[in-house]
């Protein structure tokens, strides 16, 4: 079910080609831009004073421009056009319907295992912000168009993360619709990849990322302690926050770098680190330390969180505190700046850190809906005008998520 999903992670990295949309939503929708030009720059740790609403971004291409933060409606309607484009409801399901998110603007097929998963947790993060009776029975024709395509257990995917993104959902899901399916999807799931990924005999635990049982990587090791603790939260039942805190102990002793906040990505039989960080795992592993925090207060979960939160603000955007890299090399890498902006945008809720870190996200937030085009959609490039021949449904999630993963906290 990937596309070249971490070959090009592990190999190297060439832009993919590009797929052209030709239908068209024609939007008028007036620009709203602020007159105060703000520089973003590097502040003391561990504070940095909120910026004002209208901050300076640095681009890819084009120095500095002043935008606005959007509103509440506009991530509401980022979140329309999105399903505009993208949304197919296919046909009935049971006494429901069924339905998958194309993959492309051309409308050549689903969007692939994962990136489907992660579109459908974009819309979760959307009805969280705006409710509407729409939006949840679109979480929930989507929920079914995975039963549909893929069945109830994925055992024969080769890809532990897939298995751990695809349960995450359910469980995310679950919290809205109360549909015991999705519970047990999500459990199922869960339990068929914690059997065949969890290994104590090569660096002392962790996850493997496939079947072949190469390397442990942070891609399904964060994201399936936060899944390992919503399973806990939804059934009680406290194996599951046990695995959870045996896989965090795992990340931090081997992938954390605890005088830097940085997560690395991957690491091999022999020890060796064999990825960097990616705004993904970052983001995870925040959302990690954010949901473990409350319940191990003997470990500073928050403290790690605020380091991660700092490497990624410092160290993963185009200059500190500026705009969050473009990430842009392949199909599978294209969208992973909208699972930072989930875990992030949380992470601030939750710790109450908006001080530290609502401006720049509000400002990351801003820019990707500045360069939206005329149909409402942002590409993942948040330096250029996305073009008007919209590219594909994975890359349009990142601004969409931003937007309305900036209302967690505001």
């Amino acid at each position: 079910m990937k596309t070249d999903k971490k070959k090009a992670l592990k190999r190297t990295f060439k832009l993919t080609d590009w797929l052209c949309g030709n239908r068209k939503l024609i939007v008028v929708y007036a620009f709203v831009l602020a007159t105060q030009l703000i520089s973003c720059k590097k502040e003391q740790k561990p504070s940095r004073p909120e910026l004002s609403a209208a901050l300076a971004i640095q681009s890819n291409t084009a120095g500095l421009v002043s935008v606005s933060v959007p509103t509440r409606s506009e991530a509401l309607f980022a979140m329309q056009v999105y399903n505009n484009h993208f949304y197919n409801q296919y046909g009935t399901y049971g006494g429901s319907y069924k339905a998958y998110y194309w993959k492309d603007d051309n409308h050549t097929g689903r969007m692939d295992f994962w990136t489907q998963q992660e579109a459908i947790e974009m819309l979760i993060d959307a009805y969280n912000i705006n409710p509407s009776d729409d939006l949840k029975n679109k979480i929930i024709y989507l929920y079914n168009g995975v039963r549909d395509g893929y069945g109830l257990l994925w055992s024969n995917n080769i890809y532990n993360d897939d298995v751990v993104w695809g349960a995450l959902m359910c469980i995310r899901a679950f919290k809205i619709t109360n549909d015991g399916g999705m519970l047990d999807m999500a459990k199922n799931n869960f339990n068929m990849m914690w059997n065949r990924a969890w290994d104590t005999q090569f660096l002392g635990g962790g996850l493997w990322w496939t079947t072949a049982n190469e390397t442990k990587n942070t891609c399904v090791n964060a994201p399936a302690v936060i899944c390992a603790m919503l399973l806990y939260q939804a059934t009680g039942d406290p194996v599951y926050k046990s695995r959870a805190k045996q896989l965090m102990d795992w990340i931090v002793l081997k992938l954390y770098d605890a005088s830097t906040g940085e997560v690395k990505g991957a690491i091999n039989k022999a020890g060796n680190i064999t990825e960097g960080a990616l705004s993904y795992t970052q983001g995870t592993f925040i959302g990690a330390c954010d949901i473990l925090r409350g319940d191990y207060p003997s470990v500073n979960y928050r403290a790690m969180g605020l380091k991660a939160m700092d490497y990624a603000h410092d160290s993963m955007c185009n200059q500190s505190g500026g705009i969050l890299k473009d990430e842009n090399a392949v199909a599978d890498t294209q969208g992973m700046k909208s699972i930072f902006a989930r875990w992030a945008c949380l992470f601030v809720k939750n710790t109450g850190t908006v001080s530290n870190y609502g401006a720049w996200l509000d400002a990351n937030a801003a820019q990707a809906w500045s360069i939206r085009n005329s149909q409402g959609l942002m590409w993942n490039i948040w330096g250029t005008h996305t073009p008007d021949n919209v590219r594909n449904a994975f890359e349009t999630t990142c601004g969409v998520a931003m937007m309305n993963g900036i209302y967690y906290y505001r």
